[in-house]
């Protein structure tokens, strides 16, 4: 790969950020007041997706039960892609598109707010997540991208970035994260 084509990538990267920027800020701050809303009532955060998404997931719940940037209480957040006994568990006796759906029954709560990161929107698992989640009362939120599949049509709220490549929708994804964080900090101060 050439110094032009790192560049070029780059490049892309930002395009697609700023047009997210432009086009679903009003998006972005709903799921923003949603996760709020959840906290401030004494609920929780739930994530989970597959592969980069899982990490995301991971990573995002690591933020808000740490701290983001300033020092504050740690808040209640938890990604279900971390319990590898869980997760195999369940994917053997009742298949993996049940990994996330079986957690969410039974770890969610109503007011909590479950966060699906996909970035076809076509997870199966994700998606039987989500629609554990909806039976269970909980405000669903939805990071995805190109047209956001099935899974967009299921959540409270969806953020679909208009891009068909992964890597440029999971550098939006995690950038839509900090801000959702940021966001977060800013509402629940201390």
């Amino acid at each position: 790969m050439s110094s032009v084509e790192v560049a070029q990538r780059l490049l892309e990267g930002a395009a697609l950020q700023q047009r997210v920027a432009r086009e679903l800020s009003g998006e972005i701050q709903r799921a923003g007041n949603a996760l709020v809303d959840a906290l401030r009532s004494g609920g929780k955060l739930v994530f989970f997706g597959n592969g980069g998404s899982a990490a995301d997931a991971q990573h995002l719940a690591a933020e808000f039960v740490g701290r983001y940037v300033n020092e504050r209480a740690p808040l209640a957040a938890l990604a279900l892609t971390t319990d590898t006994s869980v997760l195999t568990a369940i994917g053997n006796d009742y298949g993996f598109d049940q990994v996330f759906a079986r957690q969410v029954r039974a770890l969610g709560r109503p007011g909590d707010a479950a966060v699906a990161i996909s970035t076809t929107g076509r997870s199966l698992n994700v998606i039987r997540a989500v629609e554990a989640a909806r039976q269970g009362g909980l405000t669903t939120i939805a990071l995805t991208g190109a047209d956001g599949g099935e899974l967009a049509t299921l959540v409270d709220i969806a953020i679909i970035i208009p891009s068909p490549t992964t890597a440029r929708i999971q550098e939006c994804h995690i950038a839509i994260g900090h801000v959702l964080c940021e966001y977060v900090d800013r509402h629940l101060p201390g």
